[in-house]
């Protein structure tokens, strides 16, 4: 990961336009291409920000991003006050909370939950940008790529098409498609998921640990 804390602007052009005005900012770079802009302010959402993956054409003081939609980020550089870089992991390394690591393992046994005639193939299957949670294949034989949320909102479409976009370059994998999963999917992350050809699904959490089973109703 390369940092960069430095006085800075920045204009992206895509689906809409904004404009940065000159401040002291931290740009990131990451391993991926992803670059993303922060201030002082906000927690962990940048300011400013392009998803992988990039090209990244520095031309002096000046760095244009572009990705293979179209959109571009334009950063100028005015002063820069520190420029390191470190090699970091790319694993996720997170411990799944309890509900996604149970929709997980349960999902994992039963698959047809997503889909009919799907089964799963491994669990954590890697790829140079983070594991997705589930590597399955349909009743035609071909590569589905599950990524498994409590709530499912665009964070999650935009990690799984990252890892869609790795996947498909492994001929034994391609074509594959993406199926988000989560107990609920957010509004906005079903219509960005719809515009990218992944799939999602609602899980019910408690048929599927079989709990309408074990109590039956009187009605």
């Amino acid at each position: 990961m390369r940092l960069l804390v430095t006085r800075c602007s920045a204009t992206y052009d895509g689906r809409l336009s904004s404009t940065l005005t000159s401040a002291v900012r931290l740009v990131m770079v990451k391993a991926d291409g992803c670059v993303a802009i922060h201030a002082d302010v906000g927690a962990y959402k940048p300011v400013n920000w392009m998803n992988a993956p990039n090209t990244i054409t520095e031309e002096g003081q000046r760095w244009i991003v572009t990705n293979p939609k179209g959109e571009r980020l334009t950063i100028d550089f005015e002063e820069v006050l520190e420029d390191v870089s470190f090699e970091l992991d790319t694993e996720r390394g997170l411990t799944l909370d309890g509900v996604e690591r149970e929709l997980q393992e349960l999902l994992a046994a039963h698959p047809g939950h997503l889909e009919d005639g799907l089964t799963c193939v491994q669990r954590e299957f890697r790829t140079d940008v983070g594991p997705v949670d589930l590597l399955c294949r349909d009743g035609t034989g071909g590569a589905v790529a599950v990524e498994i949320k409590r709530v499912g909102e665009i964070d999650g479409v935009e990690q799984l098409t990252r890892y869609l976009e790795r996947m498909g370059r492994d001929p034994l994998l391609t074509p594959v498609r993406g199926v988000l999963a989560a107990t609920v999917v957010k509004p906005q992350a079903r219509v960005l998921a719809e515009s990218r050809g992944i799939g999602w699904v609602e899980i019910d959490l408690g048929a599927l640990r079989g709990e309408d089973e074990l109590n039956p109703r009187l009605f």
